[in-house]
């Protein structure tokens, strides 16, 4: 598997105002962007290349990756405008450049560790057209599988099977090159009215259950802190407080905060169970809970759950 495209063009919009700063796939999850992390578990399984669609704030794409590369390998960005044209619209967009092999599908605002290497084989084994990674268990169970078969039957019973889902999609698949065929260049269409007439023909839509690791969707506020929560007690994360950033004296810090570089926490404010990100501030006095602040925010008063 040597080619990757990572959706980089949503506008996670249930996450802003933190959004209006950076397009999703960039917010900073312990210090680095979330996209990376995607881009790390894709290495790890083997590939080289990098493809991502951008719409909403491409500039901060070209800010995060001046050299269009990650770990050396290659990052080939095109932006999607005037229109954002959805997964379908955006897999056609970058056809040219996806070459003709298979290729993985990867959301770009999910945060996993789940194993890839059953998927790559499920699909090399079993000849589908397009295989989709899923779990058992998860917040929205739209998926309708058949263990016996390992093929997809429905999806929220759009096809009146009777089943509205018994497992769940991670946004991870992988796409043979003749599932090119079925996309319409230009258009914005999403992938799930495809995937149905693909199981309405018997085209080879194929699941694998991927139980193991962890995955979160990061396009909440909550999953945002409950993942660097949860990765801070597993222990798969680098120290919460860079190295680079300024801690007054008497500054006051409780449970876990993840503040960045250039970040400063001046003498006398208090925070608890904050996500402070680079070059943010909080002055003196300010009182703040479970509050993420952005880059270039001075944050005073007295806040609690808020977005900054």
């Amino acid at each position: 598997m040597q080619k990757a495209f990572v959706l980089g063009a949503g506008l996670g919009e249930r996450l802003r105002p933190l959004t209006d700063q950076l397009p999703k796939p960039l917010i900073p999850v312990f210090h680095q962007p979330l996209i990376t992390y995607a881009f790390d578990h894709l290495m790890a399984a083997g590939v080289k290349e990098f493809v991502v669609n951008t719409h909403h704030l491409p500039e901060a794409y070209a800010r995060a990756f001046p050299e269009n590369s990650y770990r050396g390998s290659p990052i080939t960005f095109r932006h999607e405008a005037p229109v954002r044209l959805e997964t379908a619209g955006g897999i056609a967009n970058v056809r040219d450049l996806l070459g003709d092999a298979p290729f993985m599908v990867y959301n770009g605002d999910i945060l996993t560790n789940l194993p890839l290497e059953p998927l790559i084989r499920t699909h090399e084994e079993e000849g589908n057209l397009v295989t989709l990674a899923l779990r058992s268990s998860g917040p929205a169970l739209h998926i309708g599988y058949d263990d016996t078969t390992g093929r997809i039957t429905d999806i929220r019973n759009k096809l009146g099977t009777g089943n509205e889902g018994t497992h769940l999609f991670t946004g991870i698949y992988i796409c043979s090159p003749e599932f090119l065929d079925w996309l319409t260049p230009g258009i914005v269409e999403s992938v799930i009215p495809i995937f149905l007439k693909m199981i309405e023909l018997g085209a080879g839509l194929g699941g694998v259950v991927l139980d193991a690791g962890h995955w979160w969707d990061l396009g909440s506020r909550a999953a945002y802190l409950e993942a660097h929560h949860s990765l801070h007690q597993q222990g798969e994360t680098s120290h919460a407080i860079s190295a680079k950033a300024r801690i007054g004296s008497t500054a006051v810090l409780r449970g876990l905060n993840v503040i960045g570089d250039d970040t400063v926490v001046e003498s006398g404010a208090e925070i608890e169970d904050c996500i402070l990100w680079p070059g943010a501030r909080v002055t003196t006095g300010a009182r703040l809970k479970s509050c993420i602040v952005r880059a270039g925010i001075i944050a005073a008063g007295s806040h609690e759950s808020a977005d900054l």
